[in-house]
């Protein structure tokens, strides 16, 4: 279910958001609902994982940005012995 909000700003930082939004090429809603998650995501990401439902919310979210595939473990030994071998990271 969506909730309408009204949010009180001044004429300035509503210009400025909606140029904002434009240049992105979002309205002015869609904008501001997107600076509030990024908002929120930046809040999650400095929460400590303390229990167990913590830890799950943590690989949700990382399972939720990766892309690709996982390398097989053979390939992560191989990046670790050239970087033992070099004296550098290989990253």
């Amino acid at each position: 279910m969506s909730i309408k909000v009204q949010v009180i700003i001044d004429e300035m930082e509503r210009e400025a958001f909606r140029a904002m939004a434009q240049r992105e090429g979002l309205s002015l809603s869609a904008w501001l609902r997107k600076a509030g998650k990024e908002k929120l995501l930046a809040n999650e990401q400095q929460k400590p994982i303390y229990n167990k439902e913590s830890l799950e919310r943590f690989f949700l979210k990382c399972d939720t940005q990766a892309q690709g595939t996982e390398p097989d473990w053979d390939d992560h030994l191989k990046v670790i012995h050239r970087s033992r071998a070099s004296g550098q990271a290989d990253l």
